[in-house]
């Protein structure tokens, strides 16, 4: 790792490699059932707590806490079968967690908070333009992530105010393509991801030094989104999580 960081706030409300291919079509309803559930129970939670009167930083972060202990699973994302809005709140790796605390915090701040509009919540926050459609629509690499969650006003990136620029190409997905099973065998998808890669890496990224994070602490908030970068050629980002402060 660079030891730099990327880090966004998420705004108020306006108006890796892939797992095995074992199917989960038999237990998809009970894991729906479950998931609905917590769901539930976090939104009940939510409203006894009055967290809906806080701002979004806060909420995120309050609710990221109620989480600690949830097991960790890499590549949750990796189902098997055409490209799906996967929910899992049982089980998450660092994007999920990210991802799903922040959708949370966004419906915990709207009237309407059903598991329909979660669902929704999460299609726009990891989809190009919230628009499933299709494996390359995912947004795989989160500085492409956070920019276009900035741009459907969702997070602020706060990181070109605060950093440099990390000027290396984008391209580890399209160069390990046998690490991902839907490239594998789809030269159509492969191409749209190359293509993908060619975007991202014309569009300056920043980053924030190491030497530089400890001037800029106070900048930095409750459920603000932070993300780690990589060292690996080719790759932006090596982990994603959430911003809090205890005890100074």
């Amino acid at each position: 790792m660079k030891h730099t960081i990327m880090l966004a706030a998420a705004l108020a409300l306006a108006a890796c490699a892939p797992s095995g291919q074992t199917s989960h079509a038999l237990a998809a309803p009970q894991r729906m059932d479950e998931d609905s559930l917590i769901f539930t129970r976090t939104i009940t939670r939510a409203r006894l707590e009055h967290l809906d009167t806080l701002p979004i930083g806060e909420v995120i972060a309050r609710v990221g806490k109620w989480f600690v202990g949830t097991p960790y699973t890499p590549y949750t994302l990796e189902e098997a079968g055409p490209e799906h809005l996967v929910i899992n709140l049982r089980t998450f790796d660092c994007q999920t967690f990210l991802e799903n605390m922040l959708a949370f915090g966004r419906v915990i701040k709207m009237e309407r908070a059903d598991f329909a509009t979660f669902k929704r919540e999460l299609t726009r926050l990891r989809y190009r333009d919230g628009k499933l459609a299709g494996y390359p629509s995912r947004l795989h690499y989160f500085s492409e992530w956070i920019a276009n969650n900035d741009a459907k006003g969702i997070a602020r990136n706060l990181t070109p105010e605060l950093g440099v620029v990390d000027a290396e190409p984008i391209d580890f997905m399209s160069t390990h393509r046998a690490a991902y099973k839907a490239l594998a065998g789809n030269d159509a998808f492969l191409a749209q991801i190359q293509a993908m890669e060619k975007r991202i890496s014309a569009v300056p990224r920043y980053m924030i030094p190491e030497d530089r994070i400890a001037a800029l602490e106070s900048k930095i908030h409750n459920g603000d989104l932070i993300a780690m970068t990589s060292s690996l050629k080719g790759l932006d980002v090596a982990h994603t999580g959430l911003a809090l402060w205890v005890a100074g």
